[in-house]
């Protein structure tokens, strides 16, 4: 069953909820768009939007490349050689991490659909749902509490904190934060890299009696040497992120210790096999697994969640990244009661374009 057609596009999804991190600001989502159609007429939906700062790759470079290689690499490739394609995007696209995310996704949900078989099936479930957390970007406190509120309205149980401009202010945010909400919330925390090794011992110290469920990625991506040197208490809740981007940052992290979690993006790694390949070397050595996003559609979410709930160690979901857009492509894929994230029904992804 050959691949007939490919197509690629540049959406825009907009937002309705701009926000602020450690190192940029956020008030525009686009979003590569790709269907892949095979001969029967089955289409496999796929989507990136990989992060500049984070993999080198930007939105507009996704594109491109997208548009000059896609068909040359897929156009007439049989999907039951499913490994094998796999492999040519592992070699096609090494240092292009978001135009591989987009073609793995696609191929997958191509193929659990030739197969008619969720891919959380395909893969074995491990879990049936889990609780995802809602970001909350840099803001001012006051900014902080009327969103939390909005969201534990909607019944969300677990707040990501996004920090790292000050960290007087951040303490300042949170000791207000868990005084509003003395129980009932989960706090984590996420400093995108804006964090000093004092200033990390600083935040520690300052909010042990806040009961923050973990800090993700603190100091910058290549400090590796300077997590290892955290003592034990504080590296067991930190969550790499920007450091953890492949297999063999995986190896590494694990040989150091550098980390308690891992924060697992298809962004980063390259879509779904990559991750996969994380997660095993995670499980192997007992590492739980956090599964997080970018500012993405629900195909490539729902791409993340699939793969999150094949794996037994996949203790923290962030995968809110498509709740704030003002449009999408797709339906579908997953669901969201009470901040619980579950699969929907239907083959591969689960997921239904709008037209």
């Amino acid at each position: 069953m050959k691949i007939s057609n490919i197509s690629i596009e540049k959406v825009d999804l907009g937002t309705n909820r701009p926000y602020m991190i450690a190192f940029k600001s956020v008030d525009k989502v686009d979003n590569v768009i790709v269907k892949i159609t095979l001969e029967n007429g089955i289409i496999g939906y796929g989507a990136a939007n990989p992060s500049t700062q984070v993999v080198g790759e930007s939105l507009e470079d996704c594109y491109i490349n997208l548009k000059s290689k896609a068909e040359n690499t897929l156009i007439g490739k049989d999907i039951r050689k499913f490994e094998s394609l796999l492999k040519e995007l592992e070699k096609e696209y090494e240092t292009l991490p978001g135009s591989r995310a987009a073609l793995d996704i696609a191929i997958h949900d191509a193929f659990g659909k030739f197969l008619d078989v969720p891919l959380v099936s395909f893969f074995g479930q491990e879990h049936k749902s889990l609780p995802t957390s809602i970001t909350i970007g840099i803001k001012s406190v006051a900014e902080t509490i009327a969103e939390a509120e909005e969201y534990l309205g909607l019944g969300f149980k677990y707040l990501k904190v996004k920090l790292g401009h000050n960290v007087e202010e951040d303490i300042e945010r949170l000791a207000k934060l868990r005084e509003v909400y003395k129980d009932g919330i989960h706090i984590r925390v996420d400093a995108n890299q804006g964090y000093s090794e004092a200033e990390l011992y600083r935040f520690f110290q300052a909010t042990r009696s806040f009961d923050l469920e973990l800090i993700e990625q603190p100091l910058k991506a290549d400090d590796t040497e300077g997590m290892r040197r955290l003592q034990p208490a504080l590296r067991e809740i930190i969550a790499v992120d920007e450091s953890l981007k492949s297999p063999t940052d995986a190896l590494k992290l694990i040989k150091i210790s550098a980390a308690g979690i891992f924060n697992i993006k298809l962004m980063k790694s390259g879509g779904i096999d990559p991750a996969r390949e994380i997660a095993t070397l995670s499980q192997w050595h007992d590492v739980p697994l956090m599964w997080g996003c970018n500012d993405e559609s629900v195909i490539s979410i729902s791409a993340a969640l699939h793969t999150a709930l094949s794996f037994k160690n996949t203790k923290y979901l962030d995968l809110d990244g498509s709740l704030d857009l003002i449009r999408d492509v797709a339906t579908g894929g997953f669901e969201i009661k009470n901040g619980q994230m579950s699969i929907t029904s239907g083959s591969g992804l689960g997921i239904k374009a709008i037209e």
